[in-house]
């Protein structure tokens, strides 16, 4: 840190504004999270690419929302807008646990203390900042925002909100990875466009009067419409994640009280070179200096490690990373990458070892469509469930190359992967040989050479009629995969340990789903870690089975658990072991159900 001058962050105060020579600032990022200038966090990827616009971005991490506000005063308004980031995770999800409990530590500041943003900032931020400034513009971005761009459900609240503008008086709202529809934005106001006249902006949200429907556009149910009827609150989905998943997406409406929420489509998947430029921004890859010696988890945990690309074609029922990200995937240059990996061997403390090069998933570098048309035509939320797509060109070969050349730059003693693996991806019959090849090739160099002891997957539950609701593959295939990782292991005298993750109270999930969950990996002497009880969060398919009732594809009525004693009973089913707990989970279902205990 001592090759570093305080300047090289964006400053936060007016202290630090004067040190720059400035008199003035262009905009002022508001976020949720800790100051780390790394471009794995969202405030510090958007002020880095409003500075390469030309602009004076200020920062001002975490500011104190309940007192007199003086973090939102100290440097008076912006010239152009305010931003608002809320954090890299949703507030409700870092505060609370599935149960609803008050969690004790935020990963996301110094030292895990918690209590250091509100809930909801992208509303408590916004109102603060239209009370003190009410002529200054204030954008919304960052996942919080992204995934309430429309009605949904609050699990914390158990109820359906409107979008996220209805209770926020911000001017904009960006959803998605926001450097191109932030890039477009100020590229207007400099060019003096008035801020209220941008009304068609890509990957933006806004609130308005009336809208008279264009040919293309698509007009969703009401947010009342949907308050009456669960139905069509699911019926919307399937429309809003359709287009979510879509090349060239329609714009989308929303009756909402007496005003519209107009979504406008997104801006087309970044090409490589612009990944690059956002990637190679001059980030100090450090905590801001104030914060000392304090630890900051989140930090910790990825600071050696290199995001290989962004998007995820997997489609999980529970995760929110398309619909945000997007489906497709688009990865950094070779060039790219190797200039972060050499970055690193450079940070203080470095010790040899890259903890990860992956992205959403470990394994989905560099794919996409073999036929590209096809793609663009395809709205398709999954290409991988209910079956891996024929188009698919799932060539492991560049990320095995990748992994050469990683290995290569001086200081580098070792590779780990803590993405977690697709497994589907590597033990898929593929018609082309090649891709047969590097597949198993790839599974055995991954576990031969690039894991760190422990070796992440996910096959998130073992009955298949969850997982098809899950859209995962077959547990058959996690068994496959968990036979080949012990085979490697013993061929190569190495004592590695298999994570899988697992999920209770998925909707479609029962007692007795999670008792033959126990059995099974029980009897691959599995003791559980890694789980979690399901938690809804905005835009997955998951949590609108879980509020409607309904698959908003089928509308099919499936069961969920809903209350604590009801999702706690799935839980408890992670933690029983051993022969001596059999009777245990015999005792928790119907005695005429019990026959799978003895397949």
């Amino acid at each position: 840190m001592n090759a570093y001058r305080l300047t090289d962050w964006l400053p936060g105060t007016k202290r630090e504004v004067e040190m720059r020579g400035w008199d003035s600032v262009d905009v002022i990022l508001f976020s949720g999270d800790a100051y780390v200038d790394h471009p794995s966090f969202g405030a510090a990827v958007i002020g880095r690419v409003l500075e390469s616009e030309g602009l004076r971005v200020a920062l001002v991490p975490q500011p104190d929302w309940r007192g007199d506000f003086r973090d939102f005063r100290k440097l008076g308004a912006p010239r152009l807008f305010f931003g608002v980031a809320p954090g890299a995770m949703d507030s409700m999800i870092s505060h609370y646990t599935a149960n609803k409990r008050l969690r004790s530590e935020d990963a996301y500041t110094p030292d895990r203390r918690p209590g250091m943003r509100p809930d909801y900032p992208c509303i408590v931020y916004a109102k603060i900042l239209k009370t003190l400034y009410p002529d200054t513009p204030v954008v919304l971005g960052g996942i919080e925002a992204s995934l309430r761009r429309l009605a949904h459900y609050d699990y914390w609240q158990d109820r359906l909100r409107p979008g996220i503008l209805a209770d926020s008086p911000a001017d904009l709202l960006i959803y998605g990875m926001g450097e191109e529809p932030v890039r477009l934005l100020v590229r207007h106001l400099l060019a003096g466009a008035p801020f209220h006249r941008l009304q068609d902006l890509p990957q933006t949200v806004r609130l308005t009067g009336s809208v008279a429907p264009r040919p293309d556009d698509i007009e969703l149910f009401s947010f009342e419409d949907c308050l009456k009827d669960r139905r069509k609150q699911a019926r919307n989905f399937r429309i809003i994640e359709e287009e979510s998943c879509k090349y060239r997406a329609a714009r989308l409406l929303q009756p909402t009280g007496t005003q519209t929420v107009v979504v406008n489509p997104p801006c087309p998947p970044m090409s490589e070179a612009a990944l690059d430029a956002s990637f190679d921004l001059p980030y100090t890859r450090m905590p801001h200096p104030k914060y000392g010696n304090k630890v900051i988890p989140a930090f910790e945990m990825i600071r050696s490690s290199v995001n290989i690309h962004r998007g995820c074609f997997g489609g999980c029922a529970f995760c929110t990373i398309s619909a945000h990200q997007g489906k497709f995937v688009v990865s950094r240059s070779r060039e790219s990458i190797l200039k972060e990996v050499r970055a690193i061997t450079l940070m203080p403390g470095f010790k040899g070892n890259i903890s990860d090069m992956g992205g959403p998933s470990a394994n989905m570098y560099r794919m996409k469509g073999r036929d590209e048309t096809r793609c663009r035509t395809c709205s398709k939320p999954s290409c991988l469930a209910p079956a891996i797509c024929r188009n698919l060109h799932a060539d492991h070969a560049p990320l095995l190359a990748l992994y050469r050349d990683a290995e290569q730059v001086a200081g580098v003693r070792k590779i780990c992967i803590g993405s977690g693996i697709r497994y589907d991806l590597l033990l898929h019959p593929y018609e082309e040989p090649s891709f047969c090849r590097s597949a198993r090739q790839y599974m055995e160099t991954v576990i031969r050479r690039h894991v760190s002891g422990r070796l992440k997957v996910a096959p998130e539950h073992t009955e298949e009629h969850v997982l098809k609701l899950m859209r995962k593959p077959s547990f058959r295939l996690f068994e496959a995969f968990n036979a080949h990782f012990a085979r490697i292991n013993r061929a190569c005298g190495l004592n590695q340990q298999l994570i899988p993750y697992f999920i209770s109270s998925h909707p479609g999930c029962t007692e007795i789903d999670m008792a033959r969950l126990a059995d099974r990996t029980g009897k691959l002497h599995f003791r559980l870690e890694q789980v979690q009880d399901f938690t809804p969060s905005p835009m997955t398919l998951a949590t609108e089975m879980y509020y409607t009732g309904f698959h908003p594809y089928t509308l099919e009525r499936i069961p969920c658990a809903r209350s604590q004693a009801e999702k706690l009973a799935q839980r408890r089913f992670f933690f029983l072991y051993g022969e001596e707990e059999a009777h245990r989970k015999r005792k928790a279902v119907p005695s005429g159900k019990r026959t799978f205990f003895e397949d």
